[in-house]
């Protein structure tokens, strides 16, 4: 169910509770599962004129069937009421397909598929230019995409450090892609001697135009959500459970990241490849692009690795306008 409330147009951020109580309709004596469920769930620090505030709750373990469930703002653990009671009549569904308003589950497969898709198609055109055999490139970065995306659920697993069971239902982690998909790719592009650098910088522009593309599905699915924000700036957007006006920090690295592919396309066209410097320099900015941008997100990671991570590509970025240089 999904509470709807109004935050106030001033004032300091304040934490909103909510407490969700259910009563299952059709009760079957012989169910082991509960009849009834009590939940409260808690957003933190929503700021003032952020607009229209959506909560849902999402219950597992509960019988099967049709449920009357009631919010309202509470205070736990009393659970003293302070807002009128929302009520609804649903019905048990599915886990992964329930979800709250602002959320299109579909949107993530179907642009980040289209992304991919775009990245394969431009690294075949480009390598055209450079390589005689384009389509075993080709098949190295197709099989390289399926076990990078592998890649990103252990990474997220490890990263959460959630059970391994739960791999297929845990999200993605850009990183993991790109560091299993690189180390395939690479070592692919090696055995198969194609050029390992050649290939890197084909692939580049490719890669964050596709990032471009896809990245918004993040977005419209409720994946790496931005902070809550009263800025006119937001836009109303979900993590999954809270659905606020949010800083759009996955459409600010779409954004990103489209400039850095067509950086690298320019460079790739009037230069050719730089034997990987290519691909090194515009990863490092797209790091360095991604850092920044971090501290945007609800869950923002800790400032003193950010730092870190900001030094070193910075250090990567220096050395390789240095090498890149030096070929000319």
């Amino acid at each position: 169910m999904t509470f709807w409330d109004d935050t106030p147009a001033d004032g300091p951020p304040t934490d909103v509770t909510v407490r969700f109580v259910g009563i299952r309709r059709d009760v079957d004596e012989e169910s082991e599962s509960p009849d009834t469920f009590e939940r409260f769930v808690t957003v933190s620090g929503v700021p003032a004129g952020a607009g229209r505030l959506a909560v849902t709750a999402k219950v597992s373990d509960i019988a099967p069937g049709r449920w009357d469930v009631a919010a309202a703002r509470a205070e736990p653990p009393t659970g003293e009421r302070w807002s009128p009671v929302q009520t609804e009549r649903l019905a048990t569904t599915f886990a992964p397909f329930a979800h709250g308003p602002a959320v299109r589950l579909w949107s993530w497969p179907a642009l980040v598929g289209a992304g991919a898709l775009l990245a394969l198609l431009l690294q075949f055109v480009l390598l055209t230019f450079i390589q005689g055999n384009p389509a075993a490139a080709l098949g190295i970065s197709a099989l390289a995409c399926l076990l990078g995306y592998a890649g990103a659920k252990v990474y997220t697993v490890v990263l959460n450090r959630e059970s391994f069971g739960r791999i297929l239902q845990t999200g993605a982690c850009i990183q993991g892609f790109l560091l299993v998909a690189f180390a395939v790719l690479a070592l692919g592009s090696a055995v198969a001697g194609l050029g390992v650098g050649p290939v890197l910088d084909a692939t580049t522009p490719g890669l964050f135009l596709g990032m471009a593309v896809g990245r918004p599905g993040c977005f419209l699915s409720g994946c790496c959500a931005g902070r809550a924000t009263s800025s006119r700036w937001g836009l109303w957007s979900s993590d999954r459970s809270v659905a606020i006006r949010r800083v759009p920090v996955q459409l600010m690295e779409a954004a990103a990241a489209a400039v850095i592919g067509a950086v690298t396309l320019g460079l790739f066209v009037g230069l050719g490849d730089m034997g990987g410097g290519l691909f090194v320099g515009g990863l490092a900015v797209y790091v360095l692009a991604r850092q920044g941008l971090f501290g945007l997100r609800a869950n923002p990671r800790t400032a003193r690795g950010r730092a870190l991570t900001v030094g070193l590509g910075l250090l990567v970025l220096a050395a390789d306008f240095v090498v890149v240089a030096g070929m000319w």
